[in-house]
């Protein structure tokens, strides 16, 4: 099979960003255009006059990529063209943040858009600053370590969730250390009509402080240790994917510059919201 994300890109050694981008094309194909938020994405795949995307492909801003993706699927309709699927790609910082009302807005009118988010849980691109994705306590250049403050002092926004209120027909969550899991989830969602959103967990090794080469091991302790859940909603109704055996959330925090200065107390506060998570949900199967 012929990569439909090429080498070449400008990607720092050990991006997930980058796995998740070959993992994405190549399991949706040719037949897709691409639309593509600002961020790290953009900077690494299209530098004038090159591209690293070898499917049509569209730079739009922070704020507007679920807007112009919904105006491509109306154009693309119009024209009669009722097979090409259109997908959004964007980071946590779009997402999340700045084009979250775009987003919703997109969800509420259902509009027939794959919306694709490479969560590495800050700006990675503009310099490690803070999104609402930033874990609890994880240290940025605008969430600082000192006297006053410990790290990010809010919680990760549970998007997940916030998008399948909107009663979207499909809404999941993957890891680019999962291949097959993203893989199947993505032909899942294409072959669904109407909203879609997959959120793929993917790791940034020079925000994070992590060694190049951790940069798919650390994305699959997230998952092990509970921190990512790997969950599906269709129509409403929300399952566990995948059921780790729950490594301790140390193992993955002692790995990363960004939660070296943890204090026990902290890990534990962490441990205890990551166990809550999953006995809700286990409480819940057994009903």
């Amino acid at each position: 099979m012929t990569d439909l994300f090429t080498p070449g890109h400008r990607a720092c050694a050990g991006c997930g960003a980058a796995i998740a981008f070959r993992q994405i094309v190549n399991a949706l194909g040719k037949d897709i255009v691409i639309v593509n938020a600002t961020g790290c994405g953009e900077i690494i795949s299209t530098p004038f006059p090159e591209s690293a995307w070898e499917v049509p492909y569209i730079h739009t801003l922070f704020e507007n990529v679920p807007a112009v993706a919904s105006g491509v699927v109306a154009a693309l309709r119009a024209q009669g063209n009722d097979h090409t699927t259109v997908v959004c790609i964007a980071g946590d910082g779009s997402t999340y943040d700045i084009g979250f009302g775009a987003l919703s807005g997109m969800l509420e009118r259902n509009d027939d858009v794959l919306y694709i988010c490479y969560d590495n849980e800050a700006y990675m691109n503009t310099g490690v600053q803070r999104s609402s994705s930033t874990p609890l306590h994880a240290l940025t250049t605008t969430s600082e370590v000192g006297k006053a403050l410990h790290g990010k002092e809010q919680f990760k926004k549970p998007l997940l969730d916030i998008v399948a209120a909107h009663r979207v027909p499909y809404a999941a969550s993957t890891c680019i250390a999962y291949p097959f899991d993203v893989d199947k989830k993505l032909k899942k969602a294409k072959a669904i009509r109407g909203a879609r959103f997959v959120s793929i967990f993917a790791s940034c090794v020079t925000g994070w402080g992590v060694d190049t080469q951790l940069g798919v091991s650390i994305a699959r302790l997230a998952v092990e240790t509970g921190m990512w859940p790997m969950q599906e909603y269709e129509n409403g109704e929300m399952k566990i994917t995948m059921k780790p055996a729950r490594k301790p959330v140390l193992e993955y925090f002692k790995l990363q510059r960004r939660f070296k200065h943890l204090t026990p107390e902290e890990v534990a506060e962490i441990q205890k919201t990551v166990d809550g998570f999953w006995a809700k949900h286990e409480a819940g199967e057994k009903k």
